[in-house]
């Protein structure tokens, strides 16, 4: 049973987009079946479309795996973990140790099948001889060691658990039976996953210190939030940074930053739950997805920053001016290839704070904003925004130059994507089988992004500006709708009792916790 390809993706149902060529996990039929492709090209297209409507595929059944013309697409879980684990004469590929490390979480925690793992690789094939039990672990350590450096390179948030890195030191110990040479490769992979593991913390403890200051100017008394109004309406982003082309590259190295932390595991965190057509229990870790959460609230803050530059200053051609500014921020951030920052500007120009200024709009040329509404129109499942991201993409893999290879995906379509995927299939086919073909499509999508997130920005920083665009306060909801109002007055009785009930809410109704703009986006969507 196959997954059926549709065209559109708002539909909820997944797309079969590639497949891959895999050895069977039984050794005695290892020379019959063909190795996959290399990591980089294992997204192959599917041989199952339109342009093969008169291909039959042959289906067999292999030690518990099932293949359509030596493509996997479905498998028993003891099965396919058994697939994931080396021998002397053989070594799973590498597009097959993404993909089932990626979507095993879904059926077993991660310290689960890092125990059964070791088990397979070391205590299962022990024989009692000493000496004979020596050469093997000599024998497969060297692969054993690849795997566990793949895995701990592509997933080193799963080593975050104590359990995972216990495991991880008694194969050291194990490892050290056999072989000096491994046992050193061991401790030297453990020091790199020790530093990324630090890096990571260090990185978490200044969001949540930078969350806690932000936190902390929406919650000061009435009298000093009014005495910091006025002081907002003199600091403004054009006294810090009046360049549009070297703000939108500040926003390119915080989005760039920002994606390099994402754990690919991150988004199965995200989105996996259990439905009741699934006939599986959902193993996902209950730490939340810190830096996925991150990220999208950069996204919001982004937008209500855009807002709050506009709606601060008093007269009517300073409001122009910010307008007409980040306009030609958005438009750079599309030429650089940042299309999560360029989303987040006209998200911000969008809200009604903003574009009820119909004055202070009057007074700018909005066909360059019209240019870009165009290219990130939603209609036609966002086709002309799909568009310039396959051309970035492109440009990126011919790139000459660092900046070439920049793009920073519209995140909420991203995840809204991956949501769909997850949702429109089932995990599991009725006769218990893992249904790989999803998690062939998951694990494309994922590895794109990976890909993305490699990159390293090539732009000059601006400490200053930098810090201005993290820390700088913005308002609320409430409290930009209000500066709108101050800004041009209300135009009927609604707007008018809607200001009025504004001025007399509490300060701590006042200073609520802003809206989540992507929730607000998937809901729309789904709709």
């Amino acid at each position: 049973m196959t997954c059926q390809e549709k065209t559109n993706s708002e539909t909820g149902k997944c797309q079969t987009a590639f497949r891959c060529v895999l050895t069977d996990v039984n050794f005695s039929l290892r020379t019959r079946m063909p190795q996959t492709t290399p990591f980089a090209a294992k997204f192959t297209p599917n041989p199952y479309g339109s342009s093969h409507s008169h291909y039959k595929p042959v289906e067999e059944s292999y030690g518990g795996l099932i293949y359509h013309d030596n493509n996997l697409v479905s498998g028993s879980l003891e099965a396919l973990i058994q697939h994931l684990v080396p021998t002397v004469d053989y070594y799973p590929d590498r597009s097959y140790i993404f993909t089932f490390l990626l979507s095993s979480r879904l059926f077993l925690h991660p310290f689960e099948l890092m125990s059964r793992v070791c088990y397979l690789c070391v205590e299962h094939h022990r024989v009692g001889d000493p000496q004979i039990d020596k050469k093997r672990i000599r024998d497969i350590a060297p692969k054993i060691v690849q795997l566990l450096t793949e895995w701990t390179e592509t997933f080193p948030y799963d080593f975050r658990d104590e359990r995972m890195m216990r495991s991880l030191k008694e194969m050291t110990h194990r490892l050290a039976f056999g072989d000096e040479l491994s046992r050193r490769a061991m401790q030297r992979l453990i020091q790199r996953l020790l530093r990324k593991l630090t890096i990571l913390g260090q990185y978490e403890e200044s969001l949540v210190t930078s969350s806690t200051a932000a936190a902390a100017a929406v919650e000061k008394p009435g009298g000093v939030k009014a005495k910091q109004h006025v002081v907002r309406r003199e600091e403004c982003v054009l006294n810090v940074c009046d360049d549009p082309f070297i703000l939108a590259q500040q926003l390119t190295h915080i989005e760039m930053e920002r994606l390099s932390y994402i754990g690919p595991e991150e988004f199965v965190q995200a989105f996996a739950q259990k439905r009741p057509s699934d006939n599986h229990k959902v193993s996902i870790s209950p730490k939340r997805a810190s830096n996925f959460e991150a990220y999208i609230e950069w996204f919001n803050r982004l937008s209500y920053l855009v807002a709050t530059e506009i709606c601060l200053p008093i007269k009517k051609k300073h409001r122009a001016r910010a307008l007409e500014f980040f306009i030609d921020v958005a438009r750079e951030c599309f030429n650089i290839g940042n299309f999560n920052s360029l989303m987040a500007i006209i998200t911000g120009m969008n809200m009604n704070p903003v574009s009820r200024l119909k004055k202070t709009w009057g007074k700018v040329n909005t066909d360059k904003f019209e240019i870009l509404e165009h290219q990130m129109d939603p209609s036609n499942n966002f086709y002309n925004y799909r568009t310039a991201l396959r051309g970035a993409t492109q440009r990126s893999a011919t790139a000459h130059t660092a900046r070439e290879k920049i793009v920073i995906p519209f995140f909420s379509l991203f995840i809204k994507d991956i949501y769909f995927l997850n949702e429109g299939c089932a995990s599991r086919l009725p006769n218990g089988h893992i249904n790989f073909e999803k998690f062939w499509e998951l694990a494309k999508q994922v590895s794109e992004f990976l890909s993305w997130r490699q990159v390293i920005c090539p732009f000059e920083r601006d400490r200053k500006t930098l810090q201005y665009l993290i820390s700088v306060s913005v308002f609320t909801e409430d409290e930009l709708q209000l500066a709108s109002y101050e800004s041009e007055g209300p135009e009927n009785n609604l707007e008018r009792d809607t200001r009025r009930s504004l001025r007399y809410k509490p300060t701590t109704e006042l200073s609520c916790t802003q809206t989540c703009l992507i929730l607000k986006f998937l809901s729309a969507q789904q709709g």
